[in-house]
Order: structure tokens, then sequence, then C-alpha cells
């Protein structure tokens, strides 16, 4: 989640150890995610389900040990049953940031880094999109304004009918929510949960199997947003744009990702 530093307000995540913006120490730093990906295997389905550009465009190696510069990775040794955590700097260079036998630690810091990653990207991509495209985008919301006009909801409908819903959604019996490109659970007895275990037939045709936007007692459940991971409001919107970027880790698949800016100096 996002706190604010003690001393420059700026907004940082609590699994920064450090602020990135003054350097000032993070009181209320936690070392690993309760609810994110445990195993490799569980952080390659999450890539995945974010709907994650190729690892060749975000440079993140998720169960490799890529040698080339530019790159962050994760992977098993098998000589030393260690878990290895690193980063390729520019000049080719390996700094390690972790090797040890914690595969949940491990994984732990390469998402949190791939998180941290998104926002960044988002940003660029935000500033891009509000300044140089200002005219592609103002003509876009008129045609679509126009198309709304002349041909009715049903044309947006159709629009929008590849795009998963936020809202709950029942396959066999279970319930699942998504919200911000993470589906949720729901278990009688520990109530709603992060999840990337999702049927594949939910995922194929999740139109199919898509109940409501809105909470119903018929549904046998908890109300999604009593829980700890409801976000208010729509995160993403028909633009492609993101309300809370200091969380929201999907991805707009139409959105430019440049791993050049990113900063490939540094040990992390």
């Amino acid at each position: 989640m996002s706190i604010k530093c003690e001393y420059c307000k700026s907004n940082i995540s609590e699994y920064d150890k450090t602020c990135p913006n003054c350097g000032a120490e993070n009181k209320n730093f936690v070392r690993r995610s309760q609810q994110g990906p445990k195993t490799i295997e569980e952080l390659k389905q999450w890539y995945i389900d974010m709907e994650l550009l190729d690892e060749n465009i975000t440079r993140f190696f998720i169960g490799k040990d890529y040698k080339g510069p530019k790159a962050f990775g994760i992977y098993k040794d098998e000589n030393t049953g260690n878990f290895v955590v690193y980063k390729n700097k520019e000049n080719g260079e390996r700094a390690i940031r972790y090797a040890g036998n914690d595969e949940a630690f491990a994984v732990n810091e390469l998402y949190q880094r791939l998180r941290s990653e998104i926002v960044h990207q988002k940003r660029i991509h935000e500033e891009n999109y509000g300044s140089s495209n200002k005219k592609s985008i103002l003509f876009r919301k008129i045609c679509t304004i126009v198309v709304v006009a002349l041909l009715g909801f049903g044309v947006m409908t159709a629009f929008n009918n590849n795009k998963y819903t936020r809202g709950y959604y029942n396959y066999n019996g279970k319930y699942y929510y998504r919200q911000s490109g993470i589906w949720y659970v729901y278990n009688g007895f520990y109530g709603w949960r992060e999840s990337t275990d999702i049927p594949k037939e939910l995922k194929s045709n999740y139109r199919r199997y898509y109940e409501s936007s809105t909470y119903s007692k018929d549904y046998g459940t908890t109300d999604f947003s009593d829980s700890d991971y409801y976000k208010p409001g729509d995160t993403k919107s028909s633009w492609g744009r993101h309300s809370d970027e200091s969380y929201d880790s999907s991805w707009d698949s139409s959105s430019s990702w440049d791993s050049g800016a990113t900063d490939w100096s540094s040990d992390w």
C-alpha cells in the first residue's frame, strides 16, 4: 500500500526500505507481502494475469538466468538450490539482490520491484499521453461521442465486450471478484483472498460468468466492498488511464513501455 514518507511527505510504498525521493529510512517498512505470489510459478501467472508485455520489452525475466544487460530476474540455481534475484546493469555487471533458500522472500523482492516499475512506466505513459498526444486524444474522444450519438449504447457495449468488467463472477458455484487486473476468490472460512489460480474457462469466457458490479446476498458471500482489498471507484477508464497509480498493478496493453527510462546504473 502507499504511505507517506515521514520526512519529505512523498508517496512511497510500504515495501520501500528507504524513501526513493529523499533517502530517509522508512520506519513502516514491510519486508514481505502477505497477499502476493509466493513461488516463481505463481509470479509467472501473476505476470500473465496483469496482461504485461513480453519479457524482452519489460526486461523482467521470471524463472530465467538471463545473461544480457538491462534485466531484472529470478531463477533457481540447480547447483546450490538457492533462489537468486538479480539485476543486470547497462554495462553488463550483475548485482545480486538476494541468494538463498527462501523462495517466498526471493519472489517478493522481484514482485515489489516489478510493481514499482509498472507504476513508473504508467507515469511515463501518462506524461506522453497528456502532452504530445493531446490532439490525438481529443480526436478519439470526439469520434467516440459521435459514435455513441449515432449508434447508441449497443456499440459501446460491443467495444467493451473484450475487456474484463469490475465485479462479481460465478463459475461452477464459486464466486470471484476482479478489480485493477487482480482476481479474488471467496472462501467461506477465510473470506475474500487474492488468487492466481483462476480456471482457464473463466478467464477465456469471462462474459458468460459475469454476475454484477454490485453485491447481492444471493451470492452467499460477504460484500467485497467490505473487504480489505476493495478499492473504491473505477481504477481503469475507457481511455486506459488509472486513478490509483501508486497501487494498481494492472497494465493497459495499448500503453507503451520504455525500458530505456529505467535506471540501469543502480544496484536495484
